[in-house]
């Protein structure tokens, strides 16, 4: 079997397996998010699988990822929240995309672009505390009222109303949804009834039915990474979905004393064999996580040493015989015996989501 040089093999039965699992444990809608090429994953193909699974609308940030989408084939419901200054919703609405209002000025410009035949579905988000986008308190009145207006001559259909939790404790998140609710309470006073309301992203979906309301938007955990630092992905029922391997690109047998990459951070105490790995921070490989890396070679896990580089890095594996070609597990499910991207995050004082979404374009995605 030939090993390929850097390669990132994506489940795609585990990514719909996944979100399965969340509509069993949720019982609502469940909000697949594949912003930002699906967390690392490849949109369109995770799209497709979360879709298989039952999740019945995408999410995304931008309107240029959801664009993209739609040239690839994605005809379902798709959802954007985070617009541009001064976006006028053109293309959007014209592919009838879905979008998170955060203001007033964003309600006039998706009401700008819709007809009377056409209306622009739209989600609108208030802001419920963690102080990032979002319909500020003092403006859901002014807010509300023109949403509804617009909604009742048939230039927009209020699609969802929503908001993001902090995740900082219970007791947090349990004032954000007090005041979600007072939002959307609110809004129907103005005669605005949602087809869903959804607040809760992966943890809450999991942790705190109140937050699940019609929908959840689950990010992390349709890839199959747990949102806790304490419980793995196989005890919350979850399959991680990336493996990024690469192979073995130079076997290098050294003297003790030998230094090791840029700087000699390290040298060896011992005489030992050096590998070569094909794969550094150019293709998402944490700089700082320099010598503290796990790897598995030939059903082995060693520690990287020295400096990762740019385009490789160094792995001591001592007496190990491991030959030029041999693949090396950077990190996968750990159920199989090879290091997680939750361990790549503990060495890189990170966590698990930056380690799987900063995989770069270098490293291609090859569909299992």
């Amino acid at each position: 079997m030939t090993v390929p040089f850097r390669e990132a093999t994506i489940d795609l039965d585990a990514i719909a397996d996944n979100v399965r699992h969340f509509r069993r444990l949720t019982g609502v809608e469940v909000i697949a998010v594949v912003k930002a090429n699906a967390y690392g994953h490849g949109a369109a193909a995770a799209a497709v699988a979360a879709l298989s699974g039952g999740a019945t609308r995408l999410g995304v940030a931008e309107i240029p990822e959801a664009l993209d989408l739609r040239r690839q084939g994605i005809t379902a419901p798709l959802l954007a929240w985070l617009h541009a200054p001064g976006e006028t919703f053109a293309q959007a609405a014209a592919e009838n995309i879905e979008l998170g209002i955060s203001s007033f000025d964003q309600l006039e410009a998706a009401a700008r672009v819709a007809s009377v035949d056409r209306p622009v579905g739209v989600h609108l988000k208030f802001e419920t505390g963690l102080s990032r986008n979002g319909i500020a308190p003092a403006d859901w009145g002014r807010v509300l009222a023109e949403a509804a207006r617009l909604e009742r001559i048939g230039r927009l259909r209020v699609v969802g109303l929503f908001s993001h939790l902090s995740n900082t404790s219970l007791d947090d998140d349990r004032a954000a949804l007090a005041k979600f609710e007072d939002g959307v309470t609110a809004a129907a006073s103005f005669g605005i009834r949602p087809e869903i309301r959804h607040i809760a992203a992966t943890a809450a979906a999991i942790d705190l039915p109140e937050m699940r309301l019609d929908a959840v938007r689950v990010g992390v955990g349709i890839y199959g990474l747990s949102p806790f630092d304490d419980r793995s992905s196989a005890e919350l029922g979850l399959r991680p979905a990336m493996t990024l391997r690469g192979a073995v690109a130079a076997v290098r047998r050294v003297p003790a004393g030998t230094g090791v990459s840029y700087g000699y951070d390290h040298r060896t105490d011992r005489d030992t064999t050096l590998v070569l790995v094909p794969l550094g921070y150019a293709d998402g490989v944490p700089r700082h996580a320099s010598g503290k890396l796990p790897v598995s070679i030939a059903g082995r896990r060693f520690t990287n040493v020295g400096r990762i580089a740019m385009d490789q890095f160094v792995v001591d594996v001592g007496d190990t015989p491991v030959s030029i070609g041999d693949e090396v597990v950077l990190f996968g499910d750990p159920t199989l015996g090879v290091p997680s991207a939750a361990d790549w995050a503990q060495a890189a004082s990170t966590i698990n989501y930056e380690i799987v979404t900063r995989i770069g374009a270098r490293v291609p995605r090859k569909s299992s």
